[in-house]
């Protein structure tokens, strides 16, 4: 007999001492993939991604061949399953796709494979620049580089130079020669941080750095490439349009909204959008190329239907498609044609190929092609929170209007004007609610934080932008052209001053934010499979997503937060307390120090320097803190200047300590009872996270494992 389970699903009960017939299973099993038939080409990019997600976060060749042999097996059990049946088909295609991922994006980590400089060097770089981002607000511009042929560097370097070095604006495709200190890309500062080295690498960049004299630019010649023209026209046009909306910040929004340039908003305002949970509308993504692609759409459809030859005669759905397509890729060129930013050009473009073919616009079957085309061209995206927080973003937003209460409660009907407006922003609210709920766990993963009140702030902040800001914007630009734009920059002005003012008083707001430690990336696999289940099947089957859901949810609330961390350079220590508050050893350590160490440890505040602990001795050279857990008192040693010291008393000291940290290399007299790091250990670790409670260390060596721009040393 059948039975409704606690999810809804219908699963058979058994007699006591007879067990289901594996022909039985097998046949509910195909009776319910039939019931999903629909959905289940939406796991094919799923699997694709999960192959790629392997290989980047199994540590090395050995196991990415352990893998491979897997998903080989894997599939070799659906077809020997049976192509007849959907389960062997879907083990057999999953398994291939994931054995395709996890090929793939190894294929692209060799392929881009470049040179990398493999310790700090002061050298001469002289180069054709390739690309220009302008960071008004921190008074620099940052340069991509191509060094010349024969000098031993990097085929691409990234330069910071100082504004008041140059003597004018720079374009692409000019040269330039400059004495630089460069380092190579820096890995995580400390475990769970921001990993530029593997970003550089595919982008092909072998070292960054910072110009130490006012460099020699050459403009470039007549003949430049189409990108290198673009950069110049998309820096110009940023220039323009910072000039006229008034505020720094509000000119730098503004500029991003129209070529994605980001360099002028001044960091507290960037902050105050981030925790708002605003930030997406600074990256140009859905948001704006749907603005522009639908406005054009919609505008050229207008005007065509003024001409009643045109309505009667022209296919004028399929001409405005046409031209909305064209906007849309221009736009993306403009705006410099950044992976997400294309990313979003694909999928414009398959809805109005959708349109112009009668198919409903909008479905996760798109989303899905979309997802499919990106990782197929650009398969180190996966692990970017740009990708993820955008595909999250939209499958949990279609997944929610597709479900038949939701559908049903949203469809139009005959009701008064108060009931409609009531209802539409109910469904707002809701999609505003499960899109929040969607992105909070990959906000934790990556960024340590995730706004509570990014719904509601949406809730104005995304109509403001689209239906006031950006289409106010395009008039100014227009209007400039006959120099009579100033009336529609100043309402362009008026609404970002509202959407700043959205921004700080929401991030001001008590609860604000959420702070969590480093997520196990277990614990955020289990939230992923949970919600991809939750969204892609359509049977009540879908509601077990919620068990894996919950369990990465408990586990992450349940890890443990480090009582120590180590930056994988020695310089800088974080003493995580137990009242939420966290120490710096060094109390000059910058605002990305001081940040990234904060987000590590999960605390939203200023960090106090560790001499204002009652129970830290310190001196200019050398400082003492015993910290207590669980009855236990460990006492850390940590040097924090390049001076030589007395070797006995360092000696007596280390030998008093439960844990020596220094930047430098320790002598072996120096023997604490404990974990010893310094210099040598750390060129093996890197950063560490040290939990005292249960003794256990974690270094960002393990986490990078043997992957292409890993520098660790054995």
């Amino acid at each position: 007999m059948l039975k409704a389970g606690l999810f809804g699903t219908v699963f058979p009960v058994w007699p006591a001492g007879r067990l289901p017939r594996p022909g039985a299973l097998a046949a509910r099993l195909e009776a319910w993939l039939e019931a999903e038939r629909d959905q289940l080409a939406l796991w094919l990019p799923v699997a694709l991604g999960g192959g790629i997600a392997l290989w980047l976060a199994l540590p090395g060749r050995d196991s990415w061949l352990a893998a491979l042999a897997g998903l080989a097996g894997l599939a070799l059990c659906g077809a020997a399953i049976g192509t007849g049946r959907r389960a062997g088909r879907m083990l057999l295609v999953g398994g291939l796709a994931a054995f395709a991922g996890l090929v793939l994006v190894w294929t692209r980590a060799d392929w881009v494979a470049a040179p990398r400089i493999d310790r700090p060097v002061v050298a001469g770089v002289a180069g054709r620049i390739e690309a220009v981002e302008r960071m008004p607000a921190r008074a620099l511009t940052r340069l991509t580089i191509a060094p010349d042929p024969g000098l031993s560097m990097p085929h691409r370097i990234r330069l910071n130079v100082d504004q008041a070095d140059l003597e004018g604006p720079v374009a692409a495709g000019g040269r330039i020669a400059v004495r630089a200190r460069l380092m190579p890309p820096a890995p995580p500062a400390v475990p769970g941080a921001y990993d530029f080295a593997r970003a550089a690498w595919f982008l092909g960049i072998g070292a960054t750095g910072k110009a130490l004299d006012p460099p020699r630019i050459e403009p470039a010649g007549g003949e430049r490439g189409l990108l290198a023209w673009l950069a110049d026209r998309r820096a110009r046009l940023s220039e323009h349009i910072e000039a006229r909306v008034t505020g720094a910040s509000a000119g730098g929004i503004a500029a991003s909204l129209a070529t994605g340039d980001q360099g002028a908003i001044a960091e507290e305002d960037a902050e105050a959008l981030r925790r708002s949970g605003l930030a997406h509308l600074l990256s140009v993504s859905g948001l704006h190329v749907s603005a522009v692609v639908g406005g054009v759409l919609l505008l050229t459809l207008r005007l065509l239907a003024l001409s009643p030859a045109l309505a009667l005669r022209a296919p004028l759905l399929l001409i405005a498609a046409g031209a909305g397509a064209l906007a849309g890729i221009v736009y993306t060129l403009l705006s410099g044609a950044q992976v997400p930013t294309i990313r979003s050009c694909v999928a414009a473009l398959l809805v109005l190929a959708g349109i112009a073919m009668g198919r409903e616009a909008i479905t996760l079957r798109l989303v899905a092609t979309g997802a499919l085309i990106v990782l197929l061209f650009w398969p180190e995206a996966l692990a970017g929170p740009s990708f993820q927080l955008s595909f999250a973003a939209v499958t949990a937003l279609v997944a929610t209007l597709d479900h038949p209460r939701v559908a049903a409660f949203a469809a139009r009907r005959e009701e008064g004007a108060a009931i409609r407006f009531g209802r539409g922003l109910a469904v707002l609210l809701l999609t505003g609610l499960v899109i929040e709920a969607a992105l909070a766990p990959i906000a934790l993963f990556h960024f340590h934080k995730s706004g509570l009140y990014g719904a509601l702030a949406n809730i104005v902040a995304i109509p403001l932008t689209t239906f006031v800001i950006m289409p106010f914007e395009a008039l100014g630009l227009l209007l400039d052209t006959v120099g009579i734009g100033a009336p529609a920059w100043w309402l362009v002005s008026q609404g970002l001053a509202l959407l700043l003012w959205i921004a700080h008083t929401v991030a001001a707001a008590p609860g604000a934010v959420t702070m969590l430690p480093t997520m196990a990336w277990g614990a955020f696999a289990l939230m992923v499979a949970g919600g991809l289940w939750l969204a892609l099947w359509r049977t009540r089957a879908r509601r077990w997503g919620l068990l894996p859901l919950a369990a990465g949810a408990v586990w992450t609330l349940l890890s443990p937060t480090p009582e120590l961390l180590v930056t994988g350079d020695g310089r800088h220590v974080a003493f995580v307390l137990g009242d939420g508050r966290v120490a710096l050893l060094r109390d000059r350590a910058g605002d990305y120090v001081r940040g990234m160490l904060g987000e590590a440890a999960g605390v939203d505040g200023d960090a106090l320097p560790v001499d204002a602990l009652m129970q830290a001795r310190c001196s200019a050279d050398l400082c003492i803190t015993d910290m207590r857990r669980d009855g236990r008192r460990w006492r850390i040693l940590a040097t924090r200047s390049p001076y030589r010291l007395d070797w006995n008393r360092l000696a007596r000291a280390c030998a008093s300590a439960d844990i020596a940290i220094s930047e430098r290399r320790l002598p072996r007299g120096c023997t604490p009872r404990w974990l010893k790091i310094d210099r040598p250990l750390l060129a093996r670790t890197g950063g560490l996270a040290i939990d005292l409670d249960r003794g256990t260390v974690t270094s960002v060596a393990e986490a990078v494992g043997r992957h292409p721009w890993s520098t660790f040393r054995e």
